[in-house]
């Protein structure tokens, strides 16, 4: 869900090509992002192996989807935000395999703060950007609900119900938001 506080409206962005390519990218993501939840929902219980490997994909295409972001956008933009998101990504994907050599709990607090961290820049550039653009209300409930989503894995990473498979809902809502960024798209790109 992290990188979803990209900029999502062809008139930053330069216009119908944008939006097509933005929305391709939106669309990709939610599938990356509803196929990471089933493989959780699958092994999260059954292989600590997989399911570490999984808790480290998922910032790492992060990364990746960032990058393809950076690419559909057009000159007249700036992307910065998305270079320091890519950074931050990057920083967590190592972080998160460092931790989970601690374990479970270690994993999750790190994993809590990329959402914190990356919903409050979320949550900065779409309040600014809501006065330009217009219609950031999705992009302002996807970072107020990372915070609250990373707070309260931090808050309960030591509770013993609590593990990767609690990271599945989060991953699910991000799905949502970049399906609802894509049909925004659509509109646009029409």
């Amino acid at each position: 869900m992290t990188s979803t506080f990209q900029k999502n409206t062809a008139t930053i962005g330069g216009g119908t090509e944008t939006a097509k390519s933005l929305r391709t990218l939106y669309f990709v993501r939610a599938v990356f992002s509803i196929t990471w939840v089933v493989l959780i929902a699958l092994f999260a219980q059954s292989s600590f192996g997989i399911a570490s490997a999984l808790l480290i994909i998922y910032p790492a295409w992060d990364v990746i989807g960032t990058i393809l972001d950076i690419r559909a956008q057009g000159a007249s933009t700036s992307k910065t935000p998305q270079y320091v998101n890519a950074a931050i990504s990057v920083i967590t994907t190592i972080a998160v395999g460092l931790a989970l050599q601690k374990g479970v709990p270690e994993a999750l607090i790190v994993f809590g703060a990329w959402a914190i961290l990356t919903g409050l820049i979320q949550l900065i550039l779409a309040l600014k950007r809501r006065k330009l653009l217009g219609g950031q209300w999705p992009m302002i409930i996807s970072g107020g609900q990372s915070i609250l989503g990373g707070t309260s894995f931090i808050l309960m990473a030591h509770d013993p119900k609590m593990g990767i498979s609690s990271l599945a809902g989060y991953a699910a809502f991000g799905a949502f938001y970049y399906l609802l960024a894509a049909y925004r798209l659509g509109k646009t790109a029409k």
